[in-house]
């Protein structure tokens, strides 16, 4: 089997709530600009380019794309150019959107959305992608303070026919329980990736157990974050990789892939060569010695 003829199936299914998804998809966080992300002297992408690497996506079997609305650079917007490429949106496609923090026109950050104000964000997604309704809604939250009255809002806005599933994101596992003591949860999206602390698989083994789709960020990029991967892979990952064949990138894909069935990888990209790269990655089975061998990475410090 060719690069060419892998898809996105290769990487298995999971279920966000009644919902069935791919396990590789696609985060839209750095496909409106060149770069780093949310950087304001940021070169917005080709919408040309960026409709095409979300179309091709489609067509190599992505079903789950997560977005929000203040994923935007100058001239681009996420939640936009994933409205144009894809809509009439096809039935079995799933996108995720994030609530919580906010942007104004300018780029600049705005404090973080009370509760109130979540529907009017909500609403926001909305509008920029041409639904009705959205499929998953996460509340990104910072800190370690309640989310009652936030997640609340937000089971409301369930309720109330504008959103069909909640998640979270970059939370602990107090948080979790708070929730779910509200309504379901079906997904937690948290940083995660090789070299990963103890606390941070805490959450990734505790979904697992209650068979929450668990949603990696920042599983290629490590300590890059925003600025997308680094070079700093660690010997064992470059060795691996040589092996395979494959770039030290799907190493870290696949890896993640492989800390459980319900883990679902949102790899993001502007680039199309890249992009068969990530979705290939979702096919490549480690072999316990390698996991092994990658296993010290995940106790050290991040």
């Amino acid at each position: 089997m060719t690069s060419q003829t892998i898809t996105a199936a290769a990487s298995g299914t999971w279920k966000l709530g009644d919902l069935t998804v791919n396990r590789v998809g696609f985060g839209a966080m750095r496909l409106p600009q060149h770069g780093e992300a949310f950087a304001p002297d940021a070169v917005p992408r080709d919408r040309d380019q960026a409709i095409r690497v979300l179309r091709r996506a489609a067509e190599l079997g992505v079903n789950h794309i997560d977005t929000a609305a203040f994923y935007f650079s100058p001239l681009r917007s996420a939640n936009e150019l994933i409205n144009q490429a894809l809509a009439p949106y096809p039935d079995d496609l799933v996108i995720t959107t994030k609530v919580g923090p906010g942007r104004d026109p300018s780029g600049q950050w705005l404090p973080h959305a009370t509760p109130e104000q979540l529907r009017g964000q909500v609403e926001e997604n909305v509008r920029q992608l041409g639904r009705d309704h959205l499929d998953v809604v996460n509340l990104r939250i910072v800190g370690t303070d309640s989310i009652a009255e936030r997640f609340g809002a937000l089971a409301e806005l369930c309720e109330a026919g504008l959103i069909r599933h909640l998640g979270l994101s970059n939370v602990r596992p107090h948080h979790l329980a708070e929730a779910q003591a509200i309504a379901p949860v079906v997904c937690v999206q948290n940083m995660y990736g090789i070299g990963a602390s103890s606390e941070e698989k805490e959450v990734l083994d505790l979904c697992g157990q209650q068979r929450i789709a668990f949603v990696p960020f920042y599983a290629i990029a490590g300590a890059g974050r925003t600025a997308g991967a680094t070079t700093a892979d660690s010997p064992e990952v470059h060795t691996i990789a040589r092996a395979h064949g494959v770039s030290a990138a799907q190493i870290r894909l696949a890896w993640t892939l492989h800390q459980g069935s319900h883990v679902l990888a949102i790899p993001g990209t502007g680039d199309l060569d890249h992009l068969v790269q990530n979705v290939t990655a979702g096919s490549l089975r480690l072999s316990e010695e390698e996991l092994v061998a990658l296993d010290p990475l995940h106790h050290e410090p991040t």
